[in-house]
């Protein structure tokens, strides 16, 4: 059974970081990338940052220089990170973790990010 497990969220002030962890198992056949995503009350779900099986990185225009996605070097553990600096509210939301693999796109419960102000 495919399980991805989201980890790190929490409260922190404006300017602070967070580091979220994502762990996949239940994965025997090629992830094509993993990614990051987020979405606030009342606001769809966007993507935030992805990764590829070959380290390829691409970030949404408003977290670029201040998120950084990578994923363990061991591909067979399947963990992808987001260290996220100079947090601002408006990164508020929560922040599912995603898998799109040979067999189909999978997606963690999300974990909640809260920037106080």
């Amino acid at each position: 059974q495919v399980q991805l497990v989201e980890s790190g969220g929490g409260l922190v002030q404006a300017g602070g970081s967070l580091r979220l962890s994502c762990a996949a198992s239940g994965i025997s056949f090629s992830i094509n990338f993993m990614g990051w995503y987020r979405q606030a009350p009342g606001k769809q779900r966007d993507v935030v940052a992805t990764i590829t099986s070959g380290g390829s990185t691409y970030y949404a225009d408003s977290m670029k220089g201040r998120f950084t996605i990578s994923r363990d070097n061991d591909n067979a553990k399947n963990t992808v990170y987001l260290q996220m600096d100079s947090l601002k509210p408006e990164d508020t939301a929560v922040y599912y973790c995603r898998a799109a693999t040979s067999r189909g796109a999978y997606w963690g419960r999300g974990t909640q990010v809260t920037v106080s102000s």
